[in-house]
């Protein structure tokens, strides 16, 4: 699994080794190839989050994280070869507000968003409650595999 950043954008060692696990987790579950899968990942602040979410959206809001998938499923993906998912964006802003609501750390709070910008790359989405509630289980199963679940 292959994670690019945009220059000057990294993570700590650390974050980008549990992100990398947690994108090949949710492949391995969806039977994708993590070896031949990349994705990039770009941190933007809270007026780019609103232009893009309302650019690509049409919500005029700040929001936590933006996933731009490639492929509509996974069935869509190349058999050979690289499969580029997408590109997530995520407001570090945004994310360190929610980790002090919800009273967890930053670290978490960053790979939760990564984690399911991911899912919406591999196609999951939370339109409806039923929609919703498969993605949050998908969620909290990836979570928990890290050891960062909810306490």
């Amino acid at each position: 699994m292959d994670i690019y950043f945009e220059d000057g954008q990294a993570v700590s060692g650390h974050i980008l080794h549990t992100m990398e696990k947690a994108a090949c987790r949710c492949l391995a579950e969806e039977g994708v190839d993590g070896e031949r899968a990349e994705l990039s990942v770009t941190f933007v602040s809270p007026q780019e989050i609103r232009e893009l979410n309302r650019d690509y959206r049409n919500v005029d809001s700040v929001t936590d994280v933006l996933s731009f998938p490639q492929f509509e499923q996974p069935a869509d993906m190349p058999e050979e070869g690289e499969i580029c998912l997408g590109d997530v964006v995520i407001c570090k802003e945004q994310a360190e507000r929610q980790a002090e609501e919800f009273g967890h750390s930053f670290e978490r709070e960053i790979i939760y968003l990564f984690t399911h910008s991911v899912l919406h790359l591999l196609g999951y989405d939370h339109m409806t409650e039923e929609d919703k509630a498969g993605m949050r289980a998908k969620e909290e199963a990836v979570m928990n595999y890290l050891g960062i679940g909810r306490q």
